[in-house]
């Protein structure tokens, strides 16, 4: 699954540092891999779902940002949302537990996965995200997020959370 990653990156010119590192499930566990990242600003990533389960949605905030669930419907123009199982995230990411990531859009092979980032990471330099196993963490700019979630032709909107 990285490898896929990985290629992508390269047959889109886009640069980036790849960072080994231990399994981490949580951001408190990557702020305590300590200062590996380049100063990267590392992304919190959200895999939710709609009331019905019609719509999926990805979720990309600065690591220290709260988010209550309960916020972000209405921002979004949603139903209620809870987070998506398992099962969800397998079937449209391909993604295990503690490895969700915006890179991830490139197994969403129909599309389905509405992209929300944060107006907040547009004035970061670097960010940091898995690319789709949480044993190493990808380091790009912001600009080359948005051009890889495009490559993907997934669709991606700034909203101020």
């Amino acid at each position: 699954m990285r490898e896929k990653v990985l290629e992508k990156l390269k047959e889109i010119n886009i640069k980036y540092k790849l960072v080994e590192h231990t399994p981490v499930y949580t951001i408190e566990e990557m702020d305590a891999l300590g200062e590996i990242f380049d100063n990267a600003k590392i992304c919190k990533n959200l895999f939710l779902r709609d009331q019905k389960g019609k719509r999926h949605f990805l979720i990309v905030v600065p690591e220290e940002k709260r988010v209550p669930l309960s916020e972000i419907p209405e921002k979004i123009g949603s139903t209620r949302l809870s987070f998506a199982s398992e099962e969800r995230l397998m079937k449209y990411l391909k993604l295990t537990p503690g490895s969700v990531t915006p890179l991830a859009v490139i197994n969403d092979e129909e599309n389905e996965v509405e992209v929300f980032l944060d107006e907040d990471l547009k004035k970061e330099k670097l960010l940091g995200v898995h690319p789709c196993e949480n044993t190493s963490t990808v380091i790009i700019t912001v600009k080359d997020l948005e051009k890889y979630i495009e490559s993907c032709n997934n669709k991606y909107k700034y909203i101020k959370f």
